[in-house]
């Protein structure tokens, strides 16, 4: 179980190098689709690890989870005077 979590916490690290970045940049590079279809397979995960009780799912999804809000927040907010 412990390799399993630092598996997926390295594995969530390039999304914490992905929003950092896009902090610095202070815009969302990927299209909102991508961010949307992140937060419903994210959230699926993150409820079959509820579930199963598996906290190597649960600790590897949520950072995820996280991050794909916080870039739909960015994104909308950059795309609301764009109409």
């Amino acid at each position: 179980m412990i390799w399993g979590i630092a598996g997926q916490l390295v594995f969530t690290c390039r999304f914490i190098y992905q929003w950092l970045c896009m902090e610095r940049a202070k815009e969302s590079i990927l299209p909102l689709g991508f961010w949307l279809i992140s937060v419903v397979g994210s959230l699926m995960v993150i409820s079959y690890a509820i579930f199963r009780r598996d906290p190597v799912l649960f600790v590897g999804q949520i950072f995820g989870f996280v991050v794909y809000g916080r870039n739909i927040r960015i994104y909308l907010r950059q795309n609301s005077g764009q109409r």
